[in-house]
């Protein structure tokens, strides 16, 4: 994922967890990272944190977004997670876990790790 999302100005993480990996190579890369959860998480130096929930998500913390992005995310939270995208005009990027399918309309890419859905394009 990083290798296309290192191409956006600022981002914003949906439910970082634990998994701080991404948004410190993203930040290292120069990307402003805005990483969301539902609880109270350490971020890497660099990394914005916000507690927000996708379900009933602050506007505010999506507004500036370029992409909108989540890894493993479950199929309840893609249809939340691409109106706040639509919402901050901001393309939309996934992984789910394993076998999970879409929830939502995507395009394809393979990615190093596996597939990755973008679901919405900026203007769309």
């Amino acid at each position: 994922m990083l290798e296309v999302l290192a191409d956006y100005d600022r981002v914003v993480e949906i439910g970082i967890g634990r998994r701080t990996d991404l948004a410190r190579a993203l930040a290292d890369h120069g990307v402003a990272v805005t990483a969301t959860d539902v609880h109270e998480r350490d971020v890497p130096a660099g990394v914005a944190f916000v507690r927000d929930d996708i379900v009933n998500p602050e506007p505010a913390v999506y507004a500036d977004a370029d992409a909108i992005y989540a890894r493993n995310l479950p199929p309840e939270l893609h249809r939340p997670a691409l109106e706040v995208a639509r919402t901050a005009d901001a393309e939309f990027l996934f992984t789910t876990l394993g076998g999970d399918p879409s929830a939502v309309p995507v395009e394809r890419k393979t990615i190093e790790t596996g597939t990755l859905y973008v679901a919405r394009a900026r203007g769309e």
